[in-house]
This record gives C-alpha cells, sequence and structure tokens, in this order.
C-alpha cells in the first residue's frame, strides 16, 4: 500500500491509497477513513461500495459519513468500482453501464473480462487481507452500498454471512437478473446461462438460502430507477417469505443522488454500530 493523499477530516484522517491488485491483475486506489480512536486501539470497519461510474473517491467526499463514524468509532473503506488502467477492456462504446466504472462486484469468466474482472474476490478477500494486516483495524466488518454498490453489498453479505456482522444499502439493484443494468453486465461477464447469474443476485439468493444477516434498505420514491432498475418491492417480499432479519425503508421525495445518501447515512451508520460494536 503507498499512501496517496491524507487529510485531517472529522478529527480522523481521510487517506488515498494505491497498491497492485493480484486479483484485478492492476493497479487499484481506494480511500480509507481512520476514526480518531485509531490513534489508540483497532476499530471495526464498514465497506461502502459505489455505483456505477463512480470511484472511491465519491462517497469519501459527498456523503459526510466521516462526521458519525468518527463518533461511533468506526473505519470506513471505500474500494473503486472496477479494475483500472490502459490494459483494462472497457466496453466499446464507453457505455456507463458496463466496463470500467461498472464492475458489478462479480466473478467475470467470459473474455476479455475474466483477467481483470474479479471484483468480487477482491472485496471479500484481497482488500480486507490488505487492510487488517498495514492498518489498526480488526476482523469485524459490515457491508453497504449504492445503487450496483447496493447489489454488491447485498450479495456479499449474504453469501458470506460469517464474515460481515450486518449489511446495509441505498437504492440497490436488488434483482439484476430481471433487470436491463444486470441483463447487460451478466450476459457479458458471464455469458448466457442465466443459472450463472443468479449467485450474485439477491434476490434470487434469499429465496434459495435464506437471510441471516440483519439488513438496512433505503430506497427514495423520487429515483428515476426505481421501477425499471431496482425493484425494492421484489427483495422486501423475499425478505419477508424468508422471515429474515431485515427493513425495506421507502422515502418520499428523494431520489438516486448523493443528497440522498447524505441525509440517511448517519442512519446506515448507527444501524451497524449496533451490531459491529
Amino acid at each position: 500500500m503507498e499512501k496517496v493523499t491524507e487529510a485531517r477530516c472529522f478529527g480522523g484522517r481521510q487517506i488515498r491509497f494505491e497498491h497492485d491488485s493480484d486479483s484485478l491483475n492492476c493497479r487499484m486506489q481506494f480511500s480509507v477513513f481512520l476514526p480518531i480512536r485509531a490513534e489508540k486501539t483497532k476499530v471495526p470497519a464498514l465497506y461502502f461500495l459505489s455505483g456505477l461510474t463512480c470511484t472511491d473517491e465519491n462517497f469519501s467526499s459527498k456523503s459526510g459519513a466521516q462526521r458519525v463514524a468518527n463518533e461511533l468509532g468506526l473505519a470506513l473503506i471505500i474500494p473503486d468500482t472496477s479494475p483500472r488502467g490502459d490494459q483494462v477492456p472497457d466496453d466499446a462504446e464507453q457505455a456507463y453501464d458496463f466496463g470500467k466504472g461498472a464492475g458489478f462486484y462479480l466473478n467475470a469468466t467470459e473474455t476479455p473480462w475474466a483477467k481483470h474482472y474479479q471484483m468480487y474476490n477482491y472485496i471479500v478477500s484481497e482488500l480486507p487481507a490488505l487492510v487488517e494486516q498495514q492498518l489498526p483495524l480488526t476482523d469485524k466488518r459490515a457491508i453497504a452500498g449504492h445503487s450496483m454498490g447496493g447489489h454488491g453489498a447485498l450479495v456479499i453479505g449474504l453469501r458470506n454471512s460469517d464474515r460481515y456482522t450486518s449489511i446495509s444499502a441505498f437504492s440497490p439493484v436488488t434483482n439484476p437478473t430481471s433487470c436491463p443494468w444486470g441483463e447487460k453486465a451478466f450476459s457479458n461477464y458471464l455469458g448466457n446461462d442465466r443459472e450463472q447469474w443468479k449467485p450474485y443476485d439477491a434476490v434470487e439468493l434469499i429465496n434459495k438460502n435464506g437471510q441471516t444477516l440483519p439488513i438496512r434498505v433505503d430506497q427514495g420514491l423520487d429515483d428515476g430507477f426505481l421501477e425499471e432498475q431496482l425493484k425494492p418491492e421484489r427483495l422486501k417480499q423475499a425478505i419477508a417469505e424468508a422471515n429474515g432479519d431485515g427493513s425495506v425503508h421507502l422515502h418520499e421525495g428523494y431520489d438516486h443522488s448523493y443528497y440522498f445518501i447524505a441525509s440517511f447515512i448517519e442512519a446506515q451508520l448507527r444501524f451497524h454500530a449496533k451490531h459491529l460494536l
């Protein structure tokens, strides 16, 4: 890990690192917020996965999460959304919903994507091992995300309930096997066998395996992607049918933006703190 930038923030430290990733076969950057408590003892961490077109800097610069994270004594680990670099393949038409900036937190199996687009392995294994070895972090983790990153947080948390204490999401893509964003990404990254898509679909996972970790979802009802892409009612139904510990909070007047995230990030951080601490 090489430090790129550092700034004092709400008493803690906001740091950007870069490193060579074995999972992604490229150079990666990620951001970390360490609360002031981390200067004296190890602290638990919330991993936040961002959405389409984003990098690690969107959440770190727009959400205002550091204030409450410092109060609670939580670290924030904020990865990028896809592999990066000139050697990494991208969508030929540079569409915003596929290729760089749109890794969908899966392990690609199709050429030419498989060599670099292994974001699932990176988030689950490589990045935690790296930061927990070199930063003052415990091995207690929670996971959250927004939009495509909300999909990633749900899937990764559901598939790795032994590694996380809790899951949350803003405006997640809940049922990507049945929406345009997911169908485009999955058919390219994973091929046309839809059975290979289901392990990366939160609704399919809950329907098959149930749900044990506590989940909190926040969704704005003025979100332009609500009906076609996000489908929160399907996640709510899956949780109810599984008798799972989960809640979907619907908010009148809020959209898909970081204004929405900034409005409810404190509620999500306090939700995770109950389980992490």
